[in-house]
């Protein structure tokens, strides 16, 4: 599986391809400048020349990047993704998988607005049909609709998540939200026993006032 970072650069890499096809292969630079965006990116990296250029090197010998070397008036080498080659990736899946490299589990209208500009798919079914393509290759799954959400959101698998995702409810062991862990999950628990201690505390300080 690829770390966060190998994940930023290859989601980069294929939004880029398809963004902006005249810059691309992207140079060291652009490439740091497309990690480091504030806009479509969650969450927004700080990375520096040398940890992407560390990545660059992994990448390449995992074999889902490629070196283009100085021709044609170039003064730099160039960098391209060849990720969608090695996973099997067709224009839509290759889409999807970038902005869920690039901003982490999204619903399926999320997904249909935010690849706009890598593909243009006709409808949100179009974008699902995307997604169970993806499922039957075991490079994404749907996640269980948390409290407060109105969809469920789907996640890639093929790097690690910058943050803690909730896994679907087949992933759990039975039982495990009793012991602290399942649905409403540990955050809502722990967001429950915050606000009961505040209350105690409230109410302490008012019988004090009283007395």
């Amino acid at each position: 599986m690829l770390s966060v970072v190998e994940a930023r650069v290859l989601g980069c890499l294929l939004e880029k391809e398809r963004t902006t096809p005249d810059q691309y292969p992207l140079t060291l630079n652009a490439l740091v400048s497309a990690c480091n965006q504030s806009t479509s990116r969650e969450p927004v990296m700080h990375l520096d020349d040398h940890e992407v250029d560390a990545v660059l090197v992994e990448l390449k010998a995992e074999g889902l990047l490629r070196f283009v070397h100085p021709s044609h008036g170039r003064s730099v080498t160039r960098y391209r993704q060849v990720a969608d080659e090695a996973w099997g990736l067709d224009a839509p899946s290759a889409a999807v998988v970038a902005v869920l490299l690039l901003r982490g589990p999204q619903t399926v209208a999320e997904l249909r607005t935010r690849t706009e500009r890598l593909h243009a798919f006709e409808s949100v079914e179009a974008v699902d049909t995307a997604l169970q393509v993806l499922a039957a290759q075991g490079q994404v799954r749907l996640l269980d609709r948390q409290p407060g959400q109105k969809e469920a959101r789907w996640q890639q698998l093929l790097a690690e998540e910058a943050e803690v995702v909730q896994a679907p409810a087949a992933d759990r062991v039975p039982g495990a939200g009793a012991a602290g862990g399942g649905p409403p999950g540990g955050v809502m628990a722990d967001r429950v026993a915050d606000l009961e201690a505040r209350v105690a505390r409230l109410e302490a300080a008012l019988a004090d006032l009283l007395s």
